[in-house]
């Protein structure tokens, strides 16, 4: 009983530092329930979508050459890290910020994507680390694009061109879609 306790004890200590993420899924959509983080009053914006591409590797290697390798690539949303001003967002708003997450799970797969052009070799740690962040400025500066073009939702017709074209580029994508 004393090891059972001992167990749970730690379960729950480290359980309490975990960041509670959602996995991109293509049949999960996000609600406003979704969005638990509290609202900053001292900006204009209704709601903010927290998102981000983790990533992770592991090398086999001797000495003087790499055998192989295996990296793990997810897109996640973070919902206390996300909120809203629960007055003021719509349907259309939900969009727009479902959407910002597909742009991250659209540069997962673009990551996927150039991770399964590399071949093994010693210097393989760098590639996969300059590769990670070239994927993030590039992640960043779409997620820009995209509320500027679509002025944060407002443009229902640049949102709708954005909807189309990142639903479009998922597709092309698919091979390396997240897996649940």
């Amino acid at each position: 009983m004393l090891k059972f306790i001992s167990i749970l004890s730690l379960f729950i200590l480290f359980h309490s530092d975990v960041i509670e993420e959602v996995s991109w899924n293509e049949n999960y959509k996000l609600t406003w329930s979704d969005f638990k983080g509290a609202p900053n009053n001292q900006t204009d914006a209704v709601a903010i979508t927290a998102s981000g591409i983790t990533f992770s590797y592991s090398i086999k290697k001797t000495s003087n050459k790499v055998h192989s390798f295996k990296t793990l690539v997810k897109a996640y949303f973070y919902p206390e890290h996300s909120w809203c001003k629960k007055e003021m967002v719509d349907d259309n708003i939900l969009r727009h910020e479902q959407l910002h997450f597909d742009i991250t799970e659209l540069h997962a797969r673009l990551f996927r994507q150039q991770i399964a052009k590399i071949k093994p070799s010693l210097d393989i740690d760098n590639q996969l680390d300059q590769l990670h962040q070239s994927i993030n400025k590039q992640l960043s500066l779409m997620q820009n694009s995209y509320d500027e073009e679509t002025n944060h939702s407002i443009n229902t017709e640049a949102q709708i061109k954005w909807q189309e074209s990142v639903a479009k580029q998922l597709k092309t994508l698919e091979k390396f879609k997240s897996k649940s």
